[in-house]
């Protein structure tokens, strides 16, 4: 188990082609798989937006697994902000 301190926060902006194919769906999966909380939602600018909590590890994981996103989808761009983990989230879910 990781130690509170290796807590970390990212924010996602995902860019190609993200939306209509269900990269929001298998991004939750691969977060639930992970361990990871926090929330991903499609973008106005039709880029997938995700914002993640959780062991600095598993959140990479998670980042490498966005730069290729699921089978449909071709990611040509991931921009990666890190902060603080808020512990704000207990689950990850698609926010609309």
């Amino acid at each position: 188990m990781e130690a509170p301190s290796d807590h970390v926060r990212v924010h996602l902006k995902i860019n190609g082609r993200v939306q209509g194919v269900y990269f929001r769906a298998s991004t939750v999966a691969q977060a639930q798989h992970l361990g990871v909380t926090g929330w991903v939602a499609n973008s106005p600018d039709g880029s997938v937006e995700v914002a993640a909590e959780g062991a600095r590890a598993r959140i990479e994981e998670l980042i490498a697994w966005c730069r290729r996103g699921p089978s449909g989808a071709k990611v040509t761009n991931v921009e990666v902000r890190w902060g603080t983990a808020t512990h704000e989230f207990t689950s990850f879910g698609i926010r609309r």
